[in-house]
């Protein structure tokens, strides 16, 4: 039995294992920065913003015609991002928590964002 038993155990270790899907890659916002990128899972130009250069809790609308797929908030603030480049809550919204979020991908185009005080 032991012969058999250790047979199978060399079949096994010696049998080709199921690939182990690597998780995905974070998409590189220094601490301080709100980033985002123009394509999912963080591909595209790389837009940054730093509290000193955002006014808190205004709206701030990306560059017309350009959006955003991803982001990484490291702002250490909330950060609402909208579908509606005024900020209108008429469209979709979500906010994200400031201590390291990464999105690789929105559930909408992002156009708009605002950082809040707390």
């Amino acid at each position: 039995m032991a012969g058999v038993l250790g047979g199978v155990l060399a079949a096994t270790a010696l049998a080709p294992q199921p690939a182990v899907a690597a998780p995905p890659r974070l998409g590189e916002c220094a601490a301080g920065q709100l980033c985002l990128w123009e394509k999912a899972d963080f591909k595209g130009p790389r837009r940054t913003h730093e509290l000193a250069g955002t006014d808190i809790e205004s709206c701030v609308p990306l560059p017309a015609g350009t959006t955003a797929q991803a982001l990484a908030n490291r702002t250490g603030r909330p950060v609402t991002t909208y579908q509606s480049a005024k900020c209108e809550e008429t469209g979709e919204f979500e906010t994200y928590p400031g201590g390291g979020t990464w999105v690789p991908q929105s559930p909408y185009q992002v156009r708009a964002f605002k950082v809040w005080e707390r």
